[in-house]
Order: C-alpha cells, then structure tokens, then sequence
C-alpha cells in the first residue's frame, strides 16, 4: 500500500508559505486531497487503508490549512496593534517624558529638568548625586529610602557651597542598596517628544530632539 510519506508532507508544508503569496490555503488543500485520491484508487484490495489512518491523513490536511489561516490572522493582528502604537505615539508629541539617561539640564535662572530613578526593588538607602561637566561634585543630597518602581525628582538647582548652579548639562548617578546590598537602578532623564517616525520593525520610534537617541514606547517610564 502506498502512503504519503514525511518528504511529501514537509513540502506541501513548506509550500504553504508560497501558496499564501499565491494562491492560499485552497491550492494547497486540493493538492494534498489529490494524493490522498490517488492513494485510495491504487490500494490494496486485499489491504485497504484503514479507518484511523484516513481519519489522520484528514486531520493532516486541516492542520495545514488552518496554521495558514492562523498565520493570515496573526498578520491581521500585528497591523491593528502597530497601527494603534503609531496612534499612541503621536499622542506623546509635545509632552515630557522620562527616559533612561543620566542628564539633567540647568538654564539661567536655575531652574532644571526632571529626573527619574527607577528601582527593581524597594531599597533602604538611595544615594543621588550630581556632577558637572568635568565630574566634578555639585551636589549630594542626604541618603533616603525608596520604594521600587519609578520616581521622578526636580533640583532646584543648588550646589552644595549654596549657590546656583551655572547654566548648562549636568550629571546624574544614583546608587542604592539594601542590607548592604546594591539594588538595580535605571537613571532617567526628561526629554521632550519632538516627532515620531514609522521604523521598518520595532514600532514606531520617538524623537526625542537630540537629547538622546530615538526611543520606542517600552522605553518610557513616566509621562509628565
């Protein structure tokens, strides 16, 4: 008796991808039901194919079938979803946001951008410190305890000698522990969404005025 072997099934599998290009899942399911024909009308009488093997045979067609379908359903999907992040993202132009970064901006009269730290866990002592260009220290403020997650901070923009701090680009490190222990810490800056742009994989990404490199929705940690 002769049968569908594994070779023949691979490539009718392999060919669904093609067949959803061109002519889809029906192209695909008359063919492999011309083999399963053909099969019957040359069994042997004495030999006949048996019930569970029809049946499983079948269930083969339809399982190729409908992983076509689902993928065509899939791809559907995925076209709602980056539609709705395109939308999402354009709904951020002109709004603050902090992103992962360490800088901190100081303008003339000493007023400064947000910060942010985000935690992985609740730690007892936070440690935040600003330094200026040349790494020199500016400011240290005393350590504090913080829950985890994300928070944001404003510097009024006072150096530790009580001045005002001079205009321009300023450093932030923030370290943090817990029983002695260093607790992961992402540092964020604010930036100011300018544009979005469509890229090719990934979703659309946001610009963010040069203050950084074009950042995606994930890379997001507060709206302000």
């Amino acid at each position: 008796m002769s049968t569908i072997d594994a070779a023949t099934l691979n490539a009718l599998n392999g060919g669904a991808a093609a067949a959803n290009r061109a002519s889809g899942a029906d192209d695909l399911q008359d063919s492999f039901m011309t083999l399963l024909v053909t099969q019957l009308r040359n069994q042997d009488p004495m030999n006949p194919m048996e019930n569970a093997e029809m049946t499983s045979q079948l269930a083969q067609i339809n399982t190729v079938s409908g992983i076509q379908e689902l993928n065509t359903t899939l791809a559907a999907i995925t076209g709602q979803l980056d539609a709705g992040q395109a939308i999402q993202a354009a709904g951020l132009i002109g709004k603050g946001v902090l992103v992962p970064g360490e800088r901190v901006l100081v303008g003339e009269d000493g007023s400064t951008t947000p910060f942010g730290v985000e935690l992985g866990q609740a730690a007892e002592e936070v440690q935040i410190t600003i330094r200026n260009e040349n790494g020199e220290v500016v400011r240290r403020f005393e350590p504090f305890a913080l829950d985890a997650g994300v928070e944001s901070f404003t510097w009024n923009g006072e150096m530790d000698n009580g001045e005002i701090a001079p205009k321009g680009a300023y450093r932030v490190s923030v370290e943090a522990s817990v029983d002695g222990e260093a607790v992961d810490v992402t540092q964020l800056n604010y930036a100011l969404v300018n544009g979005v742009s469509l890229a090719a994989q990934g979703g659309p990404r946001l610009d963010l005025g040069g203050i950084s490199e074009p950042v995606s929705l994930a890379d997001i940690r507060q709206i302000l």
